[in-house]
């Protein structure tokens, strides 16, 4: 009985309908001969059949068409061609509106699915501005209420609370600056400044410039093998330093006292595939998946004690799909994490030519 035709609902119902009535016609008649009763059985066969044909054909399916038009306008988003709309009732009408239908509940059921997860990133996300913000403010005002309270006029605190309130205040605006860009990245609204220029030089100016807070925790910054050949890359200059700032910054934040941070480079025909690996104390497995999500951490209160704001690994990613490329990272605990990101290789280009792209909201 499962994915039957019109045409078959059709005889099947009035043959239903034909039986009853020739039973009982046999019962009311008295002594009635064979040919009266094949003779009412065809009648009343013939008559049902196109009864019910029509109605199935010309109501039902109607409905069942209105419907099915429908469905097919929400999974196209496309007014249907009259030659496509004409050629829906057919004889496998039944089994296609089926599957339609079924493969339309499971995409309500997924974007349903979609909307609650997303409802519940936003909870998690405000949550996570809010407390985010809510430290440094709180610092500010109690060294602000200290100094007015009488604390401005003791020189054995105030400069050392107007310090403590700049540093709030400095990372009050990191957060703001990095939930701005992340916004920017996310809704596509920002544009790459894409030009050939040698990453190895871009990385080898990004280690001098970390080398003293590496030297504060006798951690030793370079190149995998000494290797320092020049590789051109066709990426935006300026992010590609944020992103390897990023990672730098956050070898020596998470390494051990007396490790190394080393940089290393790898061609993959088209692309140069980079990676920034240290000897720290790594990331658990079950963080792995997660270590890319906005305000995410590993280790909350060393992160904050650091200045870190949660935001920085999840630019890095943003940046780096938004140059259509891909970031790995792989990590044991107690041994050590490598980052390791891809860029596009620069090909032969008129000097001086640039161009800018504008970034795309990772799907």
């Amino acid at each position: 009985m499962k994915n039957l035709t019109p045409h078959q609902i059709s005889i099947r119902a009035s043959l239903v309908i034909a039986v009853a009535y020739t039973l009982l016609s046999w019962v009311s008649l008295s002594n009635p001969t064979k040919l009266v009763i094949v003779f009412h059985f065809g009648l009343v066969f013939v008559i049902s059949f196109l009864v019910m044909r029509y109605t199935i054909g010309h109501f039902i399916y109607r409905k069942i068409k209105l419907i099915y038009k429908t469905i097919q306008k929400e999974k196209s988003k496309k007014l249907e061609k009259k030659e496509e709309t004409s050629s829906i009732i057919h004889e496998d009408l039944m089994a296609r509106v089926n599957m339609d239908v079924q493969a339309w509940a499971d995409s309500q059921r997924q974007e349903i699915d979609r909307l609650v997860a997303d409802e519940q990133y936003r909870k998690e996300f405000l949550g996570n501005v809010s407390h985010e913000l809510k430290t440094p403010i709180f610092n500010i005002q109690g060294y602000i209420l200290t100094l007015l309270e009488g604390g401005l006029e003791d020189e054995s605190i105030n400069r050392d609370y107007l310090q403590r309130a700049d540093k709030s205040v400095d990372r009050l605006i990191h957060i703001v600056e990095d939930l701005e860009t992340i916004s920017q990245l996310e809704a596509g609204h920002l544009e790459l400044d894409m030009d050939k220029f040698d990453v190895v030089a871009l990385t080898r100016d990004i280690l001098k410039s970390q080398e003293l807070v590496a030297r504060d925790s006798s951690i030793t910054l370079g190149f995998k093998d000494h290797d320092e050949k020049p590789r051109e890359a066709m990426a935006d200059k300026e992010r590609i330093r944020q992103v390897i700032t990023n990672l730098i910054v956050n070898s020596i934040r998470y390494g051990k006292k007396g490790g190394q941070t080393e940089v290393r480079f790898y061609d993959m025909d088209e692309n140069w595939l980079v990676e920034i690996s240290d000897d720290g104390i790594g990331i658990p497995k079950k963080h792995l998946p997660r270590i890319f999500e906005r305000f995410f951490r590993v280790d909350k209160s060393r992160s904050r004690e650091r200045g870190g704001t949660g935001l920085g690994l999840s630019i890095v990613k943003h940046i780096i799909e938004a140059h259509g490329q891909t970031i790995n990272v792989r990590s044991t605990e107690g041994v050590g994490s490598t980052f390791s990101f891809t860029l596009e290789k620069a090909k032969e280009r008129p000097s001086n030519q640039r161009f800018r792209k504008t970034s795309t909201s990772p799907s």
